[in-house]
Formats: structure tokens, C-alpha cells, sequence
């Protein structure tokens, strides 16, 4: 199991539709992320910054099956004027580095 952090920011005003957008996710989408080993998702919002943690078997694999997952393209497709860098799932991203834990 891997813990990923995120961060993502968004386009000035669009605060309100993102919190709208995630108060229901479409069932499609729920099931992509389960079937590509997502355990947890939990977002936290601090005005445009926002702070994602990703607990799933396998960050990369998990990037890879939701690629071109027809729920997780309509998702981003929804979600990119929100964005101020859409995420096209291309990229080889790891999250942000993790620089100390409490022990």
C-alpha cells in the first residue's frame, strides 16, 4: 500500500464549483478508482491550494489504468477549466516528497 500527497491549485474564483463538483462523485468513477486500487482519497482545500491524500496499491499502475478510463476522462474533462494545470494522467508523477514523519 502506498500514501501519496498531492498538490494541486486552483483557478482564481472557482473555490465554490470544485467544492460543488466533489459533493457527489459519478458511480463510474468510484468504481474506476476502486478497480485501479485506490483505497482513499481525501482532499483539503485552503482557499485556491489544495491538498490530496492518495492511500492505493500502486500509484503509478493505478495513473496508468485511469488514463484512459472513459469515467476518469469525463472526470478531468470536468474538472480542467477548475485547474490551473489540468492533469492529463501522462506524466510519470509521484506526488510530493515526503520530508519528515512523526515516528
Amino acid at each position: 500500500m502506498e500514501t501519496i500527497a498531492l498538490h494541486t491549485r486552483l483557478e482564481p474564483g472557482r473555490e465554490q464549483d470544485y467544492d460543488d463538483v466533489h459533493r457527489v462523485i459519478p458511480a463510474q468513477l468510484d468504481a474506476a478508482l476502486r478497480a485501479a486500487g485506490v483505497r482513499s482519497w481525501r482532499i483539503w482545500r485552503d482557499g485556491r491550494e489544495l491538498f490530496h491524500l492518495v492511500e492505493c496499491e500502486d500509484y503509478q499502475a493505478m495513473r496508468a489504468a485511469l488514463r484512459d478510463d472513459p469515467a476518469n476522462v469525463e472526470w478531468q474533462r470536468r474538472l480542467a477549466p477548475l485547474l490551473a494545470v489540468p492533469d492529463d494522467y501522462s506524466g510519470g508523477d509521484n506526488g510530493i516528497s515526503m520530508v519528515w514523519q512523526l515516528p
